[in-house]
């Protein structure tokens, strides 16, 4: 079985509070885009598991520090089934970018093994599985455009979502998202998301009526520590991007553009400054099979 694993992006990102436990209350409105891992699930003897990483960037963990591990393993201990899986993960997704690469590798290994090992787990049961994963990953099962609030477990579908040309650019290394939280911490930064006029503009597909830097709380410390960021925002802007902002903590930012071969011409002139540049475009949902 083979399954695209797409990334997401960001459209805004709120912090509305923070619990006694530490974890961040957020207010978000998220979509998945054409970048994509590929995930294959093989069945293997009965209590094995067992994970190969192709490409990514560095060396990605194959044991239980990486999150398809840990959702196999999770499902294994929630379903009580002693089979086994052998996965292969074909990276494309950059790490550390705020596109949502782990935890759309992990939504598609709990839907994957829900199939191949035939538990019949509902959409509630694995997105709650998910969540003590991840906060993305109840997102990434949905899929779509969605309003995500709270640690991630609050969802509101926004329907499909609009279909956009977009140019995606990491340019610098991955950024640690409790590192860039804990600078947000004593930032003392403030920002004001108009996420009811974004989702407006989100549900009517007119380009020209989204705002052009929707709005990340989490952008202007991200630009301090890396001013990379920023210089990309820059730059997508100065190439005819009708939007652009970083997703996620970071390090990635995107464009949307109005065709497809501005998009093209865009990207054509940000990589020749860095290397991981690239055109896709927004889409409904966030896992496939191939």
């Amino acid at each position: 079985m083979r399954l695209a694993a797409l990334a997401k992006i960001n459209w805004s990102l709120d912090i509305t509070g923070v619990r006694e436990d530490g974890y961040h209350l957020l207010d978000m409105v998220m979509q998945p885009i054409t970048l994509s891992d590929t995930l294959t699930l093989e069945e293997a003897d009965a209590g094995s598991v067992a994970l190969e990483v192709i490409g990514g960037d560095g060396v990605i963990p194959t044991d239980g520090r990486n999150l398809v591990v840990r959702a196999a393993e999770a499902l294994r201990r929630e379903s009580g089934v002693a089979r086994g899986v052998r996965m292969r993960l074909e990276k494309r997704i950059p790490s550390g970018a705020g596109l949502g690469g782990g935890s759309s590798d992990a939504a598609a290994a709990l839907h994957g093994l829900n199939r191949l090992w035939q538990l019949d787990l509902s959409q509630d049961e694995l997105e709650r599985i998910g969540l003590a994963l991840g906060a993305d990953i109840p997102f990434c099962l949905r899929g779509g455009l969605c309003r995500v609030q709270g640690i991630g477990e609050r969802l509101t579908p926004l329907g499909s979502g609009p279909v956009w040309p977009l140019v995606v650019v990491q340019p610098c290394p991955g950024l640690s998202t409790a590192a860039v939280y804990g600078a947000w911490h004593r930032s003392e930064q403030t920002l004001s998301v108009r996420t009811d006029a974004l989702i407006g503009a989100l549900r009517t597909g007119d380009l020209r009526s989204l705002p052009a830097v929707p709005g990340n709380a989490l952008e202007a410390v991200s630009r301090a520590m890396q001013p990379a960021i920023g210089e990309a925002v820059a730059l997508l802007f100065a190439h005819g991007a009708v939007c652009a902002q970083m997703s996620g903590s970071g390090s990635a930012v995107y464009g949307v553009f109005e065709g497809r071969e501005k998009a093209q011409a865009a990207a054509a002139a940000l990589g020749r400054k860095w290397s991981k540049t690239l055109v896709c475009e927004t889409c409904g949902e966030s896992w496939a099979a191939e």
